[in-house]
């Protein structure tokens, strides 16, 4: 009887052990020095749960790791990929990430979501395809009431010390990136596609956030190439090539109570062409209060672009907000400095600052912009600002 007992015991150790054997082959198979590769984690056509698999156990992982989706084309479903990780953290995209083309399967307001990530890299030959056209057109818009409800193709929440590198966002629903709550994120060889009739796809969004940069980037979109919402400080914007699009835009600002101050926003060395609007301040009128500070546009070719030069503090578009009160937005230490290049309207640079709280020390440096059209050459108009102006103004009136 004991001898069978011990039998027993014996072959149910070697069960035991054979059965950690076979975990310790699959985990070994599915992580390779450290890269956790999708494919061997189930991924097929639909690589939802096989992605999510793989970035939990890359996020465990004590060592840095890599998620790797290589070429192909895949399906992906919403999902979110949060730390914090236990080490440094890459998702190398190689491959076409197709996102569903109905928004009623993208609830939630994004796609794909990065959070609460430390040390983390996104990088890749890959493409993160928002399918958006269909979420467009008019009648899909008022469903989602105008368009802002309609999902983004990426979400970075609360991310720190982090690089996104080479990879395309294309055709998203709505914004194509939107950045909130993060810290010394960086976006270089960064490429945005969509076409100039999409509706409200920002390129990229930036919230309540300080130490963005955002480096020798190519945005074409339907709206704003970058917009700066508040709370946002020290954003670096260098190399960047705009158009088709609304330009890089800071606000609109004061539509919201208890907004965040903006201040530390330089814009440098930047092409912009063939866009409604160049470099741009905006903010709402009535409404509420705010403060945007410490602003610089320097270096900026303007190709064809409508309002190369704008501060609009009297923002309203569609009609949907009075203009009885001034916007109670202050505006101050702003300058344009070297913008050259070609205007598609006579009024080539527009200072529009609030009567209730005119701007301050608003300066306008080397200003060679050139329009051809009736009603030329170009002019400068300005309102509630007394401008400081040297070296060259083509655009006479202010």
């Amino acid at each position: 009887m004991a001898n069978k007992k011990m039998g027993l015991e014996v072959v149910s150790s070697a069960i035991i052990s054979f059965s950690v054997f076979l975990l310790l082959a699959s985990t070994t198979q599915a992580q390779s020095n450290g890269v956790f590769d999708v494919t061997k984690y189930g991924a097929g056509k639909d690589i939802t749960e096989a992605l999510t698999n793989a970035w939990k156990s890359a996020c465990a992982s004590t060592k840095a790791s890599k998620v790797l989706i290589p070429s192909g084309t895949y399906w992906l479903r919403r999902v979110t990929l949060a730390g914090p990780c236990k080490a440094a953290i890459k998702l190398q995209v190689d491959g076409i990430l197709q996102a569903p083309v109905d928004p009623d399967k993208l609830s939630g307001g994004h796609w794909v979501n990065f959070r609460y990530i430390d040390q983390f890299t996104l990088s890749g030959r890959g493409t993160f395809d928002g399918q958006g056209k269909v979420a467009w057109s008019k009648s899909t818009c008022q469903k989602y009431k105008d368009c802002d409800s309609l999902p983004m193709n990426i979400r970075f929440d609360f991310i720190t010390n982090a690089l996104v590198r080479d990879i395309t966002s294309r055709d998203s629903k709505n914004f194509h990136v939107n950045v909130l709550g993060c810290k010394n994120l960086t976006f270089q060889h960064f490429t945005v596609r969509a076409p100039g009739e999409s509706v409200n796809t920002d390129g990229i969004h930036i919230g309540r956030s300080t130490g963005i940069y955002i480096i020798d980037s190519k945005i074409g979109t339907g709206d704003d190439c970058i917009s700066v919402g508040d709370g946002t400080e020290d954003l670096h914007i260098t190399g960047v090539t705009c158009g088709p699009g609304h330009g890089i835009s800071v606000g609109s600002l004061g539509k919201y109570p208890n907004e965040k101050p903006v201040s530390g926003i330089f814009v440098k060395n930047c092409t912009i062409s063939d866009t409604t609007n160049g470099v741009r301040i905006k903010s709402w009128p009535a409404l509420y209060g705010g403060v945007a500070s410490n602003m610089h546009f320097e270096d900026i070719v303007m190709n064809n672009v409508q309002n190369p030069v704008i501060i609009d503090q009297v923002y309203c578009p569609w009609n949907q907000c009075s203009l009885k009160a001034p916007s109670k937005v202050k505006i101050s230490d702003v300058s344009f400095k070297s913008i050259r290049g070609t205007s598609a309207t006579p009024v080539a640079v527009r200072i529009a600052c609030s009567s209730g709280f005119p701007c301050q020390n608003v300066k306008l440096a080397n200003i060679n912009l050139a329009y051809r059209g009736p009603g030329g050459p170009a002019k400068s108009q300005c309102s509630n600002v007394k401008p400081i102006i040297s070296g060259i103004m083509s655009a006479s009136g202010c």
